[in-house]
């Protein structure tokens, strides 16, 4: 069996995901046979029906922070993949501020009664469940919340929505198969705490996977730019290969 990421959705940023620019909903990784779904943001679980995936396969959930267009949906992917809480088995991967304090989204019924077992990420620590390990390679600054890198299986780094830091690239680890970047911006706002392309490709270059795809697009890129011209133009940069993601697009590698 294959491993691949299927994205959900594309769309990054309020202004692209409220404005349903296109859709949102986060992407599936299925490795070695395991089913995870990260950041579930709105309409996450109409998407997994309307591309005829059963939301009962799902064996983690991941939140890599809790800003709704990552997490919105989480409380009914979680009910659906436990049925109801009739079969237990789903893992919960989320920063604590996801899990707790008022700015939580995961409801505490969720947690106790939907929930087979739960992880707390931070900096450094690395879950392993069902053969799978998850590693928060860094902390991101993104808005004043709780955000990581995530590095699954030593195979798949997600770069989660961040403010460029020249200790990304000593960071992140070296030559995975794929690496998702989170890349909102065209150009750098200095008042935007979100990558741009150009932080895409210091990354992309640093890090050099065998395969780059660029998601969670904003409104600019949306609206007036071709986003597979942008992966052309980050890939004649790196020398990476370089693909825009796009809504239910499926990567097997």
């Amino acid at each position: 069996m294959k491993d691949r990421v299927l994205f959900l959705g594309t769309a990054g940023g309020r202004g692209s995901v409220f404005r349903f620019l296109r859709r949102s909903g986060g992407f599936l990784l299925q490795l070695r046979g395991v089913w995870i779904h990260v950041d579930p943001g709105p309409g996450a679980f109409v998407y997994l029906h309307q591309m005829g995936l059963d939301p009962r396969n799902i064996d983690i959930v991941v939140l890599s922070h809790l800003h709704l267009d990552h997490s919105a949906d989480v409380n009914v992917v979680i009910e659906a993949a436990s049925e109801g809480g009739k079969n237990r088995r789903v893992v919960l991967v989320a920063p604590r501020t996801a899990l707790e304090g008022e700015d939580r989204v995961v409801l505490p019924y969720i947690r106790k009664e939907r929930v087979g077992a739960e992880y707390v990420l931070e900096e450094g620590t690395e879950i392993k469940h069902a053969g799978i390990s998850i590693r928060a390679v860094m902390k991101h600054r993104h808005h004043g919340v709780e955000t990581y890198a995530l590095l699954f299986d030593n195979r798949v780094l997600y770069v989660s929505c961040a403010l460029y830091e020249d200790k990304m690239l000593d960071m992140y680890p070296k030559n995975v198969d794929v690496t998702i970047i989170n890349t909102t911006l065209y150009k750098k706002s200095k008042y935007v705490e979100h990558l741009s392309v150009e932080d895409a490709k210091k990354i992309i270059g640093s890090v050099r996977p065998k395969l780059a795809v660029l998601t969670h697009f904003g409104y600019e890129i949306l609206k007036n730019m071709d986003p597979q011209a942008i992966a052309s133009e980050v890939e004649e940069s790196t020398g990476i290969r370089t693909v825009s993601a796009y809504d239910g697009m499926e990567v097997i590698f």
